[in-house]
């Protein structure tokens, strides 16, 4: 490995102009500079105040904690250029100004990334990138700094990689990134606002939309930086084998879960039951589907799961249940009574639905008592089930106290295969020995 600098005197040269920069030209650079900082802050505050407000309240949302920083360092950055537009200072006031310009390059760059949806580190690597772009055209062009990107060089072999094309790959990764998010979340809204399209139909295409616009990115970048892949022939069999092994349950369930929003057979909103697990789907991912229980604990199922496992789908055809509420009443009391209060505390109950209608039938005569079974239908699973049982057997029990309706009390007859003989024996005190008293 070699390793080869070429020290070019372009930095020298820019540190000498700093050096040599006189007083007043100080003075004149630091009060542009504030004056722009000045007008963007006013430019800020008015954006705020009447720009806000005209915008609707989905474009407001999204925008209003960036529009003050874009506005100041928009402003600033055009009232630097209009400065060194018009010249007449020395090298070193320029030198100032064109630093402040790239900050505030930099800044905006920084505030349309983080409003695009970009992370803060790819961010801050753009927003560096657009600092010292401004800086080395501002100060005599980029053939200096590319020359000197370009000297440094590390030697592998027959090939030579500079800090020129590590700077270039990086760049162009950081602008393909930001480029595909941003056509990302764009394809994305707008598939979300088709209404032609069920939930089930935009998750699917939102997905197909994700690994189209990934791919296209990835050939464009191997395009672009001129990667050979004929290089990779050599290992790309064992590559691509151990690759296969190591993402083979990823690439199941992310098949497994195109075909279930295909089938359409579980979807977003369907309330179902896995094994132990009672909720609603809340999100079809690339690995796992989100279920939200009712205790607000979300279980990450495989998709692979959901396609070999047995399904309880509550809302697949119909979000019309049937719930069972059974309870017993006391031999001696008047069954039809109990029957129809029990019909008629199910309708009262608001969750119930008025049709079906609630029905109510004996079950069985138990030990106890006489068993029924109330019949009810919702259309709101994922609500719960409990809370609307409890309510009915409120409502039950209330109107059974009013009407004289009593619930068995569980009794039990304790009865002897051979009769027991109790024998009670009973002794006679002993008399204490007293002693005579002529003795």
């Amino acid at each position: 490995m070699e390793i080869v600098l070429d020290h070019s005197e372009w930095w020298q040269t820019y540190m000498d102009r700093w050096s040599a920069m006189p007083f007043h030209d100080l003075i004149a650079a630091a009060a542009i500079l504030g004056t722009a900082l000045l007008l963007g802050l006013i430019a800020a505050r008015l954006a705020c105040r009447y720009v806000l407000p005209a915008l609707s309240p989905k474009h407001a949302s999204g925008i209003s904690s960036r529009l003050a920083p874009l506005t100041r360092a928009g402003v600033a950055a055009l009232v630097l250029t209009a400065f060194l537009g018009i010249g007449g200072m020395g090298p070193g006031a320029d030198l100032l100004l064109a630093a402040g310009l790239g900050i505030a390059v930099a800044a905006l760059a920084y505030g349309i990334c983080r409003l695009l949806g970009v992370r803060s580190g790819p961010g801050i690597l753009i927003a560096t990138t657009a600092l010292f772009i401004v800086l080395a055209s501002r100060l005599g062009g980029l053939a200096p700094l590319i020359e000197g990107l370009d000297g440094a060089s590390i030697g592998i072999g027959a090939r030579r990689i500079s800090l020129l094309d590590i700077v270039k790959t990086v760049g162009l990764s950081l602008l393909l990134f930001v480029a595909a998010r941003a056509l990302l979340r764009w394809v994305l809204g707008w598939i979300g606002q088709v209404s032609l399209l069920d939930a089930a139909q935009r998750v699917l295409f939102q997905k197909l939309a994700q690994i189209a616009v990934v791919t296209v990115a990835i050939f464009l970048g191997i395009d672009l930086l001129g990667i050979d892949l004929t290089a990779l022939a050599v290992f790309s069999g064992a590559f691509g084998l151990a690759v296969g092994f190591g993402l083979q349950k990823t690439l199941g369930n992310l098949i497994a879960g195109l075909i279930l929003l295909l089938d359409r057979s579980i979807k977003p909103g369907d309330v179902i039951a896995v094994g132990d697990t009672f909720g609603w789907v809340n999100k079809i991912g690339v690995r796992a589907v989100s279920v939200l229980t009712r205790d607000g604990k979300e279980h990450l199922i495989p998709n692979e799961l959901l396609m070999t496992e047995q399904v309880e789908n509550w809302s697949f055809s119909s979000r019309d249940v049937r719930v069972h509420v059974g309870f017993r009443v006391s031999f001696d009391c008047d069954l039809r009574l109990a029957q129809r209060l029990a019909v008629e505390a199910a309708s009262i109950s608001p969750r119930v639905l008025k049709e079906p209608a609630p029905v109510c039938w004996i079950k069985a005569f138990g030990d106890n008592g006489v068993e029924f079974d109330l019949r009810i239908w919702i259309d709101s699973p994922e609500s719960g089930v409990g809370n609307v049982t409890s309510d009915v057997f409120f409502r039950i029990w209330d109107l059974f106290k009013e009407h004289g309706v009593t619930m068995p009390v569980p009794q039990r007859d304790l009865r002897f295969r051979k009769p027991l003989v109790a024998q009670v024996t009973t002794s006679e005190p002993q008399q204490a020995d007293v002693p005579d008293p002529t003795q």
